[in-house]
């Protein structure tokens, strides 16, 4: 038997395999069409004080490889979800670990969602590639010292296990993580969505209503694969990987890269076994090639 326990930043899980924040809701919208007791954690979609509507339709286009969509964070607020929506999922699915996808338009407001959910889950996930209001609209996940004034923040707001999703549109990914590790986060989550826009060549408009939005699924998955492994030799710090997971093998070649767990996102909209199936192929992979832990799995990559 393979052990496929992982500790991703003080995080346990029982599984290597999470779900990516914004493809799998809330965690509650996938009961009795996944098998929950093969994912090491959920995380949740994007949450911020109060609630947000998100951006107009349509918000979502299929491109060959993946999906393009600008949902633009909407959410029902802290409050509400932590009034109704987590206790029904507590019910629902047991102790299965949850990440609390945070984001915000200042730094007071990242900080202040972290501590209305101190306690309540099992870890929080910073999305970054959100405009700073305070700073004209610069996204914060896009210049280190921005980065590293937010991050030092939240972490001053929370005791939980701490990771900052980072923005694959930088000229180097290593700024970025040194800017993290050097604040205090405990792991990062790579990749966000890369920017993207579908254009109606009839009507000669955009498609989507915001006219662009971010980019995942299978297209996506080479470049998150070599961010990986850009930021694993330039930290200790464990990483998340997501972005085109589809199959186990996609999922191996981010643990060889450097990743010590994987999250499903964009898969799961076609098919919600992608989950248990990568987690059963990863089982399989490492007892084929003679790794007795998952966790031996990582960066073990040959040159």
């Amino acid at each position: 038997m393979v052990d496929m326990n992982v500790n991703l930043g003080g995080l346990k899980m029982a599984s290597p395999v999470a779900t990516a924040s914004g493809t799998f809701g809330y965690g509650i919208e996938y009961i009795g069409a996944v098998d929950y007791s093969k994912l090491g954690a959920i995380t949740a979609k994007g949450l911020r004080v109060e609630a947000w509507p998100g951006n107009p339709s349509p918000r979502h286009a299929e491109v060959p490889g993946g999906l393009v969509n600008a949902i633009g964070l909407q959410g029902t607020g802290v409050a509400h979800y932590l009034k109704i929506t987590l206790p029904f999922f507590r019910s629902k699915t047991g102790k299965i670990p949850v990440i609390a996808n945070i984001w915000g338009g200042s730094v007071e407001e990242y900080a202040e969602v972290a501590r209305m959910l101190d306690d309540k889950v099992e870890a929080i996930e910073m999305n970054v590639s959100c405009p700073n209001v305070k700073a004209g609209g610069h996204t914060f996940g896009q210049d280190p010292k921005i980065l590293s004034e937010v991050v030092s923040a939240v972490r001053a707001a929370t005791k939980l296990p701490l990771f900052v999703k980072l923005a694959p549109n930088v000229p180097s990914i290593v700024p970025y993580v040194k800017a993290c590790e050097d604040s205090g986060a405990d792991a990062l989550s790579l990749i966000n969505t890369i920017p993207a826009m579908v254009i109606d060549v009839e009507t000669r408009k955009p498609v989507l209503a915001n006219s662009t939005g971010g980019l995942s699924g299978r297209a996506v998955h080479p470049v998150a694969v070599k961010l990986v492994y850009d930021a694993h030799r330039a930290t200790k710090l464990p990483i998340l990987a997501m972005g085109g997971i589809y199959s186990a093998k996609d999922a191996v070649e981010f643990f060889l890269a450097g990743a010590s767990a994987v999250a499903v996102g964009t898969a799961t909209f076609t098919n919600p076994e992608a989950v248990s199936n990568v987690y059963d192929g990863l089982a399989a992979y490492c007892e084929k090639h003679g790794f007795q832990s998952i966790r031996d799995l990582t960066g073990a990559l040959e040159s």
